[in-house]
């Protein structure tokens, strides 16, 4: 990527967004993270750090603010990668109103109002820009324990296919959607050391996906390399899940 390119990355400091950010660095883009919170340490690749901007996605008036800096600092955004979400474990019938309320803004209208911004920006370019959502194989499959967050997931889906034509041609618009990813925060989804090594060997690869795995589809798809690509989603899943069936048949064992 040329390094004239303007990248921002959500929630680019940590776990999944920092693997973007870096694999993004690498690509000699200057790349733009935002969070509520400075990150202790920002990502960096050979002496080159990303931009910090302070900025919670669900407030909309600090996103508006955010982009007016973007602009002022930089003149353009080229690539945002909608990437800042996440829910903990919560059953459906256990968690409030509230609480659904509150991942649907994360997930789903918050990056709805992100790409709005950035597709405001990216139409008065000459050569347009590119809005990357990070969706999730929980928008494709039941999500048990997170069931807002994948619905809100599915709706992310829905918007890339549908923004995609309507931003057409100046705006392409895509998703990646990461299966199982290996991160600072493995230990709360999958256990201890041993029980995330037991989780990685239900993938058909034998792995975990690596953040740099996820950065590395999303410079692919924010390149030209990837122009004809728009209104599609990218599965990342190391080969997918298993049907539980071949195991619990006692037919056709090998």
């Amino acid at each position: 990527m040329n390094s004239a390119k303007v990248v921002l990355v959500t929630g680019g400091a940590k776990g999944v967004g920092r693997g973007i950010s870096e694999r993004f660095l690498a690509s000699g883009a200057q790349v733009l993270v935002c969070g509520r919170l400075a990150p202790e340490t920002l990502p960096t690749h050979d002496g080159r750090d990303a931009e910090f901007i302070a900025c919670d996605v669900r407030d909309r008036a600090a996103v508006e603010a955010l982009f007016a800096e973007i602009q002022q600092r930089h003149g353009r955004l080229d690539v945002l990668v909608n990437n800042a979400g996440g829910a903990p474990f919560a059953l459906a019938d256990k968690a409030s109103p509230r609480f659904h309320e509150s991942i649907i803004q994360l997930n789903l209208l918050a990056p709805l109002h992100l790409a709005q911004q950035a597709n405001r920006l990216m139409q008065t370019q000459d050569d347009g820009g590119v809005i990357v959502f990070v969706a999730s194989v929980s928008a494709l499959r039941p999500s048990p324990g997170t069931a807002a967050y994948g619905a809100a997931k599915a709706g992310i889906l829905s918007l890339t296919q549908t923004l995609a034509v309507e931003w057409a041609p100046k705006v392409r618009v895509v998703a990646v959607s990461p299966g199982l990813v290996r991160t600072e925060l493995s230990e709360l989804h999958y256990g201890d050391a041993a029980g995330i090594a037991a989780v990685a060997a239900t993938v058909p690869l034998q792995r975990m996906a690596e953040p740099s795995d996820i950065g590395d589809a999303c410079v692919w798809l924010a390149s030209p390399a990837a122009s004809y690509a728009s209104g599609t989603n990218l599965l990342l899943h190391g080969g997918g899940e298993r049907p539980a069936f071949l195991d619990a048949a006692n037919a056709n064992k090998h």
